[in-house]
């Protein structure tokens, strides 16, 4: 069976939604997570760095990381990974050469953040309104990337890529940068509501993959409880067993009750451990 310090949570799906957002940094109430996470059996969080959470966000400042490590070591609840969608309100796409630099300097800020918090990887979104819609946009992120590295390299922290980029054009940029600390962030709710099919993508850059987000979604459509979607997890996770994959799973998947998100956590939870028995 997996163990719970491969299975994580993305912030905020632990409590109610604030401002009726699906996902966002819960800037009241981010202390509660970790008691619900150890209570919902989960190992780790994946820490929210977004636009909403600014100036509220404790990974911001050295008191506040040092509240975070202890908030973990108390609960035994990992935060290992950081979902930097501040990245897709600044995206370093369809940007000014003086916008990127300034974006590509708060991003080498937060592998510092990431390395005193002992952070191992950085997910950065290139979907929605940051997705890579042509050449320009592919290399703008290349030379992003490729500025970034340095950085990443004396953090030691992996940047994992979430693209909307269909299997073969994803394989293609990643072929543009080899480097071992960058990886794939594969989502599955993502990949199903653009209708790609988990055998072509693991085809093409299975061997990138190096954290996975577990949710559904209609094809075309919005996020729906798992097994409610297009998403086919059997395939999913058939293919993550052929890789001998080893890497941590995220639940993201839909909201359910507000109020009752622990017990909806551990459905979730054991839904997922079901592919390890």
């Amino acid at each position: 069976m997996i163990t719970h310090r491969k299975l994580a949570i993305m912030q905020g799906r632990l409590l109610p939604p604030v401002d009726g957002r699906i996902q966002a940094f819960p800037r009241e109430q981010w202390e509660q997570e970790f008691p619900r996470a150890a209570a919902a059996g989960l190992g780790a969080i994946e820490w929210i760095y977004d636009t909403y959470g600014l100036g509220a966000n404790p990974i911001e400042t050295a008191e506040g990381v040092t509240r975070i490590g202890s908030l973990s070591r108390e609960h035994q609840v990992a935060v290992r990974s950081i979902c930097a969608d501040y990245f897709m309100d600044f995206a370093f796409v369809r940007s000014t050469d003086a916008e990127r630099a300034v974006r590509l300097a708060h991003l080498e800020w937060l592998l510092e953040q990431a390395k005193v918090l002992g952070v191992t990887r950085i997910v950065l979104p290139f979907v929605d309104q940051s997705a890579i819609r042509d050449g320009d946009d592919r290399e703008a992120v290349l030379d992003s990337l490729r500025r970034a590295l340095p950085a990443a390299q004396a953090a030691g922290v992996e940047l994992h890529l979430e693209t909307s980029l269909a299997p073969g054009e994803f394989a293609l940029l990643l072929a543009c940068l080899p480097h071992p600390l960058i990886k794939v962030n594969y989502d599955s709710g993502n990949s199903s509501a653009l209708g790609y099919k988990p055998a072509d993508e693991f085809a093409a850059y299975g061997a990138r993959v190096g954290s996975v987000h577990i949710k559904d979604r209609i094809c075309n459509g919005g996020t729906m409880p798992l097994r409610q979607g297009d998403a086919d997890l059997d395939a999913v996770f058939a293919c993550l067993d052929r890789l001998n994959y080893a890497g941590d799973i995220v639940l993201q998947v839909a909201r359910g009750t507000a109020g009752d998100e622990i017990a909806w956590a551990r459905c979730n939870r054991a839904f997922v451990e079901g592919y390890f028995n």
